[in-house]
């Protein structure tokens, strides 16, 4: 079934399908955001900020990857890549508060702000990517400096980039699909 069978479906079902799509991105981010609140960072603190960085970037990559990809294949493309921005887009924010928060534990100077917690990493990713820079929390070092404008520097790729790869994966899969049918087992939601 492509996108455009999902127009053939009757009203009920299309909400069905509409509202199992959101309830799974909800908890894809809800499951990615309780990761972050309970996974131990300590470990990471003896690591490199470049590896860390490195790392990031490549499960990042590694994500949006498998996510153009279920895309592609699915028989509802629109709805999966609803789900693919539910996944990617908080793994994105979370990755960088992540290492915010290492670099202010490792380091209270890195910031302007002593004593941050996970929610104030979180909370001054978000400002960052929404380009509202309440000014509340600031990068103190270089070295936050630096991370904090290629965060700045992603997040232009993150929704300009990023967003249009995921709706080029829809488009391939609406042009494939009008091309010939695929097998069910080849085409998934």
């Amino acid at each position: 079934m492509s996108d455009t069978d999902l127009q053939a479906l009757s009203p009920a079902k299309r909400r069905r399908l509409i509202a199992v799509g959101l309830l799974s991105a909800l908890a894809s981010t809800a499951v990615l955001v309780a990761l972050y609140f309970l996974v131990p960072f300590e470990f990471i603190a003896a690591v490199p900020l470049w590896v860390t960085l490195t790392v990031a970037v490549v499960v990042l990559l590694g994500v949006t990857t498998w996510q153009v990809r279920a895309i592609t294949r699915s028989a509802h493309p629109r709805v999966r890549a609803t789900r693919a921005l539910a996944v990617t887009v908080p793994l994105y924010l979370l990755l960088f508060a992540a290492t915010y928060f290492v670099m202010a534990s490792t380091d209270p100077e890195n910031f302007s702000i002593q004593g941050l917690t996970r929610l104030d990493t979180l909370y001054f990713t978000v400002t960052v990517f929404a380009t509202v820079g309440f000014g509340d929390i600031s990068p103190a070092s270089q070295a936050a400096r630096l991370l904090v404008m290629l965060q700045m520097i992603l997040n232009l790729l993150v929704l300009g980039v990023g967003i249009q790869v995921f709706l080029g994966a829809v488009q391939r899969s609406r042009q494939d699909e009008a091309q010939g049918p695929m097998s069910g087992a080849d085409r998934n939601s």
